[in-house]
């Protein structure tokens, strides 16, 4: 998307919540329950918002080399090796 031109002021609430102009939420496709990510960047605070649209440039990343095992399975291989290790190493530390 093209960065805007024109520069808003908005201002924090006591909570640090800030309501993004109207104009820039039409936009970037923000409703009501939209997810962001919120980074720190050598010119201030940079708002990411997840919304459909960056889901649907996303979709793929994760797929499976051909012949590998399906994600959900992967994942759920890897956390079964996650807590074999975490057992190992903290199972040594346990006074028996």
């Amino acid at each position: 998307m093209p960065a805007t031109k024109t520069r808003e002021t908005v201002s924090f609430t006591v909570k640090g919540q800030v309501v993004i102009p109207r104009r820039i939420r039409k936009e970037f496709e923000i409703e009501n329950g939209t997810r962001a990510i919120v980074q720190t960047t050598a010119e201030g605070i940079l708002l990411k918002p997840i919304t459909g649209a960056a889901v649907k440039r996303a979709r793929g990343i994760l797929k499976s080399k051909p012949g590998g095992k399906p994600f959900r399975q992967w994942w759920a291989d890897y956390k079964k090796e996650e807590k074999s290790l975490e057992e190992r190493k903290y199972g040594r530390l346990r006074p028996r």
